[in-house]
């Protein structure tokens, strides 16, 4: 087996941590999803699921990933608690499938990024992303975006991820801000500011009965699970990406205080980015909630066509984009390539390779069909990413227990009440918000009058 690798610097680590949190997740996921699911309401809850159930979930795989020193699946082995591997193997699973879509996507801002340079888009943004977005030309700039990430990685931790995101995420705040400046001044944005900032408390409701199953009914039925799930998501969980990560940190460091600052920078970015889009969707009349996937692409670029430096500008935002995209892809990619390196000794740059073709070759679907994609995307929000959660969370409540309370106290001048507290809210609020969630996210599987499992053949 090879030396394992490290983060050269503790600043490296969490770079590389708030890279994999702020991807498309915050640019491209955050502004649709808050658009579609009740603006300000789903704000409201996405902040709360990400700092009450985000901020411990995460702290749980930090701990695993640095008590092991190994990748989300052996982890389990090493900690003593071999049958919890599924829990591990589901984790990867689920890296490996939002990674396959996720890259089609990071092909579609490679595409936007020469459509602003050309101003391609401009006569027609709508029609521009129906011909881009599905079909040959999706499938190329699916490949090229996987070979983009799989170049990083095969850099290895140190030399590839490390250094990428150190340059990554700066520039990143930098254009966000920047452009959330001049979306300030433009006439028309004030309505989007109240959507996106202003709640409406009278949809915070949601109500069970007993039929003799549990069914849930209220505006909070398909708020929850897609915004606990963007959290998630976001945040990169229940995908062992965190874990992975925190397996190259030294037992100096404070996990608790790394968390902390993932989770606000990663929701900071995330509220940035919505100040950019959703003003932008009111600014060009566009109805929030309309459009999809393709909300962002093509509200965007009809912005951009109509501004006199509209090429200018447009570049400029879809390559922060694609940076955010490459910073999360390579995390999850890192999963499943650690996997292979710690167990079998492969080389990084030839697994790098071979498991990128094979996502490559799952995202095929998604790239020649937007349904698809869409799909995919909700079988990871309101199945996958909270069943992985879920399994990260009975394991350190209840089986690991007080090992996890002592791993997160070192590196930390915290007393051993902090460690205790967060091992009771794992045990109980937390693990109890991810069941509902759960359970929000399969009523609308498989009980809906539509149900969502069910892919478009």
């Amino acid at each position: 087996m090879s030396q394992r690798e490290t983060w050269a610097t503790r600043a490296g680590f969490i770079l590389a941590a708030v890279g994999s949190a702020v991807g498309l997740g915050n640019i491209w996921q955050f502004p649709f999803k808050t658009s579609e699911y009740g603006g300000a309401t789903f704000l409201v809850v996405y902040l709360v699921a990400a700092l009450g159930i985000g901020l411990p979930a995460m702290l749980a795989e930090f701990v695993i990933g640095r008590k092991s020193n190994l990748n989300a699946i052996s982890a389990f082995e090493k900690l003593g608690h071999r049958s919890w591997k599924w829990v591990g193997i589901l984790g990867v699973a689920t890296g490996f499938w939002i990674l396959s879509y996720y890259s089609v996507v990071g092909g579609w801002v490679l595409r936007y990024i020469g459509g602003s340079v050309t101003g391609a888009y401009f006569a027609d943004p709508a029609g521009y992303f129906g011909q881009v977005s599905a079909g040959p030309e999706a499938l190329a700039l699916h490949a090229l975006f996987m070979i983009f990430v799989v170049a990083i990685v095969a850099g290895g931790v140190e030399d590839g991820i490390e250094k990428a995101t150190k340059l990554m995420v700066p520039s990143i705040v930098v254009i966000l801000g920047v452009l959330a400046v001049w979306v300030f001044t433009l006439p028309g944005a004030a309505p989007g500011y109240s959507y996106f900032l202003s709640p409406d408390l009278s949809t915070l409701s949601l109500s069970v009965s007993f039929d003799p199953l549990p069914s849930f009914s209220g505006p909070l039925t398909e708020i929850i699970p897609f915004a606990v799930s963007q959290a998630f998501f976001s945040l990169s969980l229940g995908m062992g990406a965190m874990i992975t990560y925190a397996s190259y940190v030294g037992d100096d460091q404070s996990l608790f205080g790394d968390s902390i600052t993932v989770v606000v920078f990663n929701s900071a970015v995330g509220i940035l980015a919505g100040l950019v889009v959703i003003p932008l969707l009111f600014v060009q009349g566009i109805e929030p909630g309309s459009g999809g996937a393709g909300a962002l692409f093509v509200s965007l670029a009809t912005a951009f066509a109509e501004l006199p430096a509209g090429r200018l500008v447009g570049a400029v935002f879809f390559a922060v984009v694609l940076i955010a995209a490459l910073s999360s892809a390579i995390s999850l990619l890192e999963v499943v390539v650690s996997y292979a390196v710690d167990n079998y000794g492969a080389r990084r740059p030839q697994i790098s390779a071979a498991l990128g073709g094979l996502i490559f070759l799952l995202g095929i679907p998604s790239a020649w069909d937007t349904a698809w994609l869409t799909w995919f995307d909700n079988l990871a929000y309101q199945l996958l990413l909270p069943l992985s959660v879920l399994g990260i969370l009975l394991f350190i409540g209840w089986v690991y227990g007080r090992p996890a309370v002592e791993e997160l106290l070192n590196g930390s001048s915290m007393g051993s009440g902090v460690g205790v507290s967060w091992l009771w809210l794992v045990r109980t609020v937390v693990l109890l918000g991810v069941i509902l969630t759960l359970a929000l996210g399969v009523q609308t599987l498989f009980f809906a009058e539509n149900p969502a499992i069910v892919p478009p053949l």
